[in-house]
């Protein structure tokens, strides 16, 4: 029997509301999407909150319009700007015999113990996840369970929402007539969808370039480990433009800083507006172009940096990066420009699906595989052994 699902993600420039069925031959079916341009948010809160309901509930509308399914309850991404992680080590012993094994009881246990470590935190525990776990002094792991020793050992990483998100949106969402099923962390979703497994056990990092600012994302094992933001993004880039070569916002998004290349091959390019209202077409250099876009895209790049330092987190040779978001990941020659001012090769996340651009639904589809990936955990029953240990696991962390 098939499961419609519906999500809601808060970006800086836009909501969009997948609508999924759960079941059948796929896992997941996304059958309709709506998107609503909105004024987006900063860390203080909406830059325009009394638009906000009416945008809300124009992208649930499209979403049913094109999904032909009546949306009656949403489940909500928490954006990374309204959200902290805690990565908080616990350890418990192993009860038995001599030569105990563990168990399943243990593994809730050590999360027990991690949550009763984060002490008194301000907020609301959305999601929770291993970056590994260690029996006695042995290897880290992500599947403990039926390994013998005395003491179990993990690291786990806890994505903490802010009270003023989940009151104020579940608030808007129940007066429009809709209720809310859940919150998830996008971030949480969002980086473990995109950064493949065996990269996540190397410890990696997934920077998403948004409209207003940029999400930076460290993940180990099955955990996200650090997570900030820096307040820069496409839309700043995009404004230093329209301000420097005395032109209108939308034309600076749309003829030049979409159409911008990076790199030396395209010196001789130039960028091209049509005249309108009177005013005489007008032709601007790559020279004049890059004078204005490189600064700002150099100011991301050590503010990134200094992140990763201050994360304290040790990122080794075989530590990948990994770009999304609709603010730099359009632009050819972006990615390797960035790397080489982060002085590490940064990589294009994997495409998940044909029907959505990763770069720009990169955030909604995390949530999305998230939301469904926590459904049925919970719906699974427990087990302890062969593969279905690792889902077993993932049932204790969902969303």
């Amino acid at each position: 029997m098939k499961t419609t699902i519906a999500a809601m993600d808060f970006g800086t420039s836009k909501i969009v509301t997948l609508v999924a069925e759960n079941g059948g031959n796929a896992r997941c079916d996304i059958v309709g999407a709506g998107v609503a341009e909105y004024d987006g948010f900063l860390p203080d809160g909406w830059n325009n909150p009394g638009d906000l309901n009416q945008k809300i509930l124009d992208c649930i509308r499209d979403a049913e319009e094109q999904s032909h399914r009546k949306i009656h309850s949403l489940n909500i991404g928490v954006p990374a700007a309204f959200t902290k992680v805690y990565p908080t080590q616990a350890r418990i012993p192993l009860k038995g015999d001599t030569n105990p094994r563990v168990t399943p009881a243990d593994v809730k246990a050590v999360f027990a113990a991690a949550e009763k470590n984060l002490g008194n935190i301000m907020g609301i525990v959305i999601h929770s996840s291993p970056a590994w776990f260690r029996v006695d002094n042995g290897k880290q792991t992500i599947e403990p369970v039926d390994l013998k020793g005395r003491e179990l050992s993990a690291l786990i990483s806890f994505v903490v929402a802010d009270r003023f998100f989940i009151e104020e949106v579940n608030n808007r969402i129940t007066s429009l007539g809709y209720t809310v099923d859940g919150f998830y962390s996008t971030a949480a979703g969002e980086s473990i969808l995109f950064l493949p497994e065996e990269e996540r056990d190397k410890t990696s990092v997934l920077i998403d370039v948004g409209y207003l600012n940029t999400d930076i994302m460290i993940v180990q094992g099955d955990a996200l480990i650090y997570m900030d933001t820096v307040e820069i993004g496409g839309g700043d880039i995009a404004a230093d433009l329209a301000t420097g070569l005395d032109i209108s916002m939308l034309e600076a998004e749309e003829k030049i800083k979409r159409m911008y290349v990076f790199g030396n091959d395209s010196k001789e390019r130039t960028y091209e507006l049509p005249g309108s209202d009177g005013r005489k077409p007008q032709s601007f250099t790559q020279e004049e172009v890059s004078a204005i876009i490189l600064p700002r895209v150099d100011e991301l790049a050590e503010k990134l940096k200094e992140k990763i330092d201050e994360s304290g987190i040790r990122l080794g040779k075989w530590s990948n990066v990994y770009l999304t978001g609709g603010g730099l990941s359009f632009n050819r020659g972006g990615r390797d420009y960035l790397g080489a001012r982060l002085e590490r090769t940064v990589r294009d996340v994997p495409m998940r699906t044909a029907n959505f651009n990763s770069y720009s639904f990169s955030s909604t589809l995390g949530l999305m595989d998230l939301i469904i990936d926590t459904i049925e955990q919970n719906h699974q029953a427990a087990a302890t052994k062969g593969g279905a240990i690792k889902a077993f696991i993932k049932s204790l962390f969902g969303g």
